[in-house]
């Protein structure tokens, strides 16, 4: 498995928005949701506007082919989300380690 963490810090009046955005069933996952190897979204929030998007996908090469096919849609939904927040960061993306 693969899993891209990203942090955000959320605009106190956008809270409901940004949850109804990048939630398991928000804009994010319906366009996740096109490609193939797209597993799941998680949304955490640490109760004081910081919240965690884990984005599961099969592998490294499914979502590196997502990105490249939905790029245009990506970028375009990131704009119209941008509003939502104060702040955003790529935490990191991990892959499941195979042990013998």
């Amino acid at each position: 498995m693969y899993l891209v963490i990203w942090e955000f810090t959320v605009r106190p009046d956008q809270v409901p928005a940004f949850e109804a955005a990048y939630g398991p069933a928000g804009a994010w996952a319906v366009l996740f949701r096109r490609a193939p190897g797209y597993l799941g979204t998680e949304l955490l929030a640490a109760g004081d506007g910081r919240y965690l998007t884990l984005d599961r996908w099969a592998d490294r090469a499914a979502y590196a082919a997502f990105r490249q096919s939905a790029a245009a849609d990506y970028l375009a939904l990131d704009a119209r989300c941008e509003a939502l927040t104060a702040g955003e960061r790529e935490i990191g993306a991990f892959e499941t380690v195979e042990l013998p």
